[in-house]
């Protein structure tokens, strides 16, 4: 009689089960890969109304009120929750923005659960400028002569590429003092 050799019924449930636990191995995996992806998207998207709320507020015509705002709003056919947190620096008329933005369907506490939180800086505490200073990335090497006696009236010139004409570029520039027209 010819026998047919084949896989017993313990060898195939053996088989199987080896399978099924690589299936599921495979199936975590890209469950957990799914799960990150949209976490770093609403993540991003949470960065970016935070960045543009900062602007929004930077936009207006006076500086925030110090204390702690709050609201919603639909970005990205999503409802955030946003909360800004404004507190006075210690430079004089200068204020410290903190904005933490969350999707709305999370709830937690006003500590926790925020996907993001951002600071800006917003204030008049600006002087004008002095003139001794390069004028960067507008071209313009030379600033503005200033009146005779005023603070910082000795000028600058700069040269690109660290002075080097030979057509190399060294990349440092530097800075040479120059007299004003009055002390010529």
């Amino acid at each position: 009689m010819n026998y047919r050799r084949g896989f017993t019924l313990i060898e195939v449930l053996v088989a199987l089960a080896i399978v099924a636990i690589g299936m599921a191995a495979v199936l975590s995996a890209l469950t957990s890969s799914a799960s990150t992806v949209l976490y770093m998207r609403d993540k991003t998207l949470a960065q970016w109304i935070a960045l543009n709320h900062i602007a929004e507020q930077r936009l207006q015509a006076q500086m925030p009120q110090t204390g702690n705002t709050e609201g919603d709003i639909d970005y990205a056919g999503q409802k955030w929750h946003w909360r800004q947190e404004t507190v006075a620096t210690a430079v004089q008329g200068m204020i410290r923005m903190d904005v933490m933005v969350r999707p709305a369907d999370i709830k937690a506490d006003n500590d926790k659960g925020w996907y993001v939180t951002l600071s800006g800086i917003m204030g008049d505490a600006v002087s004008k400028p002095r003139g001794d200073m390069p004028l960067w990335g507008t071209g313009n090497t030379t600033p503005t002569p200033q009146q005779p006696g005023t603070p910082g009236a000795g000028n600058t010139t700069t040269t690109p590429n660290g002075g080097n004409t030979g057509g190399g570029s060294t990349g440092n520039p530097t800075t040479t003092p120059t007299r004003s027209l009055s002390e010529q």
